[in-house]
Parts: structure tokens; C-alpha cells; sequence
């Protein structure tokens, strides 16, 4: 299935990131616009090492029409300018190297959880992403060692969700084809609950 941004000359200059005043200003923080307010979540080595291991699952299994962006700015509406950590975009959009890109364009939206994001990685983008039609969406979580997969979007979010225990593999029929991501070797936070 390809998905194509309908983006106007005008919607163009709003996807010039509003947060990309701050790229500097903060280093070691990760920043998003979520429900109007600039949320700053720092980053720890797990958080990381968790995007840099799906990043090479779900690399080595797709076709070369899709590529992957992290951390980049895909604005929703005016209160919510989102960075997923992951999103399966078609590989001709991503070869713009864009500071921003259309939530139109994602087939999969990967967010890992770190402590500060909790209520936005399981709440806020899970309406967000399900209202925008965005088909998957996956949440990583080092502090419970576990994945949530997130299907079938809704008004008020996915309609169809899995958890699954990290030690075994996630299983994902995508319109892009099946992923499957082998989380028994994702780093899992010391004081994650067993």
C-alpha cells in the first residue's frame, strides 16, 4: 500500500519543525510539541540502544519503496508536533531529507517509553496516531519489558491491541508486509517489574 503526503505549499512552511528553534539549546533531551505544550524528555542509554535494535529488525525487513525516520518532526495539528522514534515512511518522501514530514506518510509509528513519556507514548499518541489513520502502531517499554501492538485505528484511538513479553518475537501484518522483531535481546531498565 503507498501512502502519499498531500502537503500544499503553504502547509510546507508549517512543517518548517516550530521545534527546530530549540535543536541546540537542549542537548540530551528529546523534544516534542504534545497538546500544546514542549515536552522535554531526556534520553538514557536503553532508550537508545531499544530504537537502534528495532531499527535494524524492521530495516533488514523492508522493501526498498519504504525507509525508516527517527526523531523527526511530523505536526498533527496546531498543539501536537510529534517525533516518533521510529516511522516507516515510503522511501521517496525520506530521501527529501525533510526537517518535518506528513503524518499522512506513516505506515508504522514506533515510540519506546521512557519514564517522562509514559502518559504520551500510551495515551496522547495512541489517539493521536489512530485518529491521523496511521495502520500500526508499536510501544517498546524497557520499565515493564514489554511491547504493545496497536492495530486498527479508531476516533478514539486503536480499536486492536497486544502485549507481549519481551524474550520473544512481535509479530506485525502490515500493508507493507509482516515485520517481526526479536525482543530478547532489548535492554530491560533494572527496576523493571518482573
Amino acid at each position: 500500500m503507498d501512502r502519499e503526503a498531500d502537503v500544499t505549499v503553504s502547509e510546507s512552511d508549517r512543517l518548517h519543525s516550530q521545534l527546530s528553534r530549540f535543536e541546540d539549546m537542549f542537548p540530551g533531551y528529546r523534544m516534542e510539541i504534545v497538546e500544546g505544550a514542549i515536552m522535554m524528555s531526556p534520553v538514557k542509554p536503553h532508550h537508545n540502544e531499544t530504537i537502534f535494535e528495532v531499527r535494524n529488525a524492521l530495516k533488514a525487513q523492508l522493501s526498498a519503496e519504504w525507509g525508516l525516520i527517527s526523531d523527526v518532526a511530523v505536526p498533527f495539528d496546531d498543539d501536537n508536533e510529534l517525533c516518533p522514534d521510529l516511522a516507516v515512511i515510503p522511501n521517496a518522501e525520506r530521501r527529501k531529507n525533510l526537517s518535518a514530514y506528513s503524518p499522512d506518510l506513516i505506515e508504522l509509528a514506533v515510540e519506546v517509553v521512557s519514564p517522562s513519556s509514559i502518559h504520551n507514548d500510551y495515551e496522547v499518541k495512541d489517539r493521536a496516531y489512530a485518529r491521523r489513520g496511521i495502520p500500526h502502531y508499536l510501544i517498546f517499554d524497557p520499565y515493564k519489558a514489554h511491547c504493545v501492538t496497536l492495530w486498527n485505528p479508531g476516533p478514539d484511538g486503536y480499536l486492536g491491541r497486544d502485549t507481549i513479553r519481551y524474550g520473544g518475537s512481535v509479530v506485525v501484518e502490515t500493508g507493507i508486509g509482516k515485520v517481526t522483531i526479536d525482543t530478547s535481546a532489548l535492554p530491560v531498565d533494572p527496576g523493571a517489574a518482573a
